[in-house]
């Protein structure tokens, strides 16, 4: 890349850049924010302010020895990810960093495998299936509001908010794949989210030859963990499966679990692809994670917003009062919720679930003026370009949802919490639907201020978290 002006920081032998990267994200997390503010890219993405300063909008860095390219240039990323979306992918060290947490589901496939398993999942998340799931949307709402009540009179007045909608987003997901909250359900949720945080951790030292079979803490307990979700996902699948083979009932059901049932008794086709128990499980693991971390995230963070922005909230909840009358916000409903909208893609701005955007190139391709050649990833700062001042103006790390008030400045070159073209995120409508339900109910029955305990200490594990959650005061609106 040298030849094309692409330069970067000098790589050591082995380990490449990473303990550059590690020792600026230490220092730049090491202590808290002093206050609420937005300014968070220099916190999370110290490498990525210091190198682009020297090196600019695209440079090559190393991670072991994998070569990236950071590019920052929207032109050439949107034509990565609409033109080249069949020529790019995840890489080696994405696969092997996922593969006990999420395996081979939809998030980590590649080529035929992915286009495959997209045809397959995609109803799931379309028309009358999509609409269904919003009374399941509903029904678990209630239930978390009514929760959150009895707290209140009982005496609680602070809630760390990220707690709840966690739970009430992994219930909702258990019921669309599963078709219950069983208890199941509950329990693949508490050990899908330890396996996840372990497989961060591991994935650091992914980059060192061999390191992934060296019989360590991490890998231990990665692997019993692994066995104990599979282990719950086939009780599931056995079920499900003795029902329909006992007559008690003539399908696998129309949820998610049930559709990926129902496809695995077809033939092989000609494509030569099939799904088999293991890949069931996978999916299963990736939509559970997929289908819950984000939003319960992006609903945390909205929280945190309003709570300290109450002109805003104010605005929403009149908002939600005029459209949905006092009662419990339709399908109809939610297209109409305008300034609700516009506050969920500003907190997609500020806090996306991703701060990168990997894709790794399988042939060679051309770029705008760049030569790609194949093998070498592609790293998008999609937290850096949300934040840049340059295609968001000086108030690019303000919270300013009036900067969605025109259409045109919707999802396109500038925002993109959900990736772009053919592989991007399959569940952003069930998302943004879910994100609306819960949010145009909790607004409409409390109203919340930050709590003087909250420190505002924005980390990454594998997505954008509030290191000590976010802890809110509730008071019930009197209507």
């Amino acid at each position: 890349m040298d030849r094309q002006g692409v330069y970067g920081p000098k790589p050591r032998p082995l380990i490449g850049n990473i303990l550059d990267m590690a020792s600026l994200v230490s220092k730049s997390t090491s202590k808290d924010m002093d206050h609420i503010h937005h300014d968070i890219v220099g916190r999370l993405l110290p490498h990525y302010v210091a190198w682009s300063k020297q090196y600019g909008k695209r440079f090559i860095y190393w991670n072991g020895m994998e070569p990236r390219m950071c590019l920052a240039e929207t032109g050439l990323i949107m034509e990565l990810l609409t033109k080249y979306s069949t020529k790019v992918g995840k890489s080696w060290l994405q696969q092997q960093g996922s593969k006990h947490f999420i395996g081979r589901g939809l998030l980590m496939a590649n080529g035929n495998d992915w286009y495959h398993q997209r045809r397959i999942v995609a109803p799931a998340f379309m028309g009358d299936r999509l609409k269904k799931n919003a009374g399941h949307m509903v029904e678990c709402t209630n239930q978390m509001l009514q929760s959150l009540q009895n707290a209140v009179e009982s005496g609680e007045t602070e809630f760390e908010i990220g707690e709840y909608m966690t739970r009430l987003t992994a219930d909702i997901i258990s019921r669309t794949e599963f078709g219950t909250g069983c208890e199941k359900g509950k329990q693949i949720f508490r050990l899908l989210t330890g396996l996840q945080r372990l497989c961060a951790q591991a994935s650091r030292h992914l980059c060192f030859p061999g390191s992934r079979f060296v019989p360590n803490k991490y890998n231990r307990e990665i692997k019993s963990l692994k066995m104990e979700v599979e282990r719950l996902l086939m009780e599931i699948i056995q079920s499900r499966k003795d029902c329909v083979e006992i007559g008690r009932s003539s399908s696998y059901g129309n949820d998610l679990l049930g559709m990926l049932l129902n496809e695995m008794q077809k033939k092989r086709g000609n494509n030569g692809f099939s799904l088999n128990l293991q890949l069931i499980m996978d999916e299963c693991k990736t939509f559970f994670f997929a289908g819950h971390e984000t939003t319960a995230l992006l609903l945390t963070w909205t929280v945190m917003l309003l709570a300290s922005n109450p002109s805003w909230q104010d605005k929403v909840r009149a908002e939600v009062m005029q459209v949905c009358n006092g009662g419990t916000p339709s399908l109809d409903h939610l297209s109409k919720l305008t300034l609700l909208n516009m506050v969920i893609n500003e907190s997609l701005r500020l806090y996306p679930p991703a701060t990168l955007l990997p894709r790794m190139a399988f042939e060679d391709i051309k770029l705008g003026d760049l030569y790609i050649p194949k093998g070498l990833s592609i790293w998008i700062p999609v937290l850096a370009i949300h934040h840049s001042e340059e295609l968001w103006g000086k108030d690019s790390n303000e919270f300013n949802p009036n900067r969605f008030a025109s259409k045109s400045s919707g999802p396109g070159r500038h925002f993109i919490p959900f990736a772009a073209g053919q592989r991007n995120c399959i569940g952003q409508s069930f998302a943004i639907m879910e994100a609306k339900i819960i949010l145009a109910m909790l607004i409409s029955r409390f109203s919340f201020t930050i709590s003087e305990s909250y420190r505002h200490a924005p980390v990454v594990v594998l997505t954008i978290k509030p290191k000590y959650g976010v802890q809110v005061c509730l008071k019930p609106l009197n209507l």
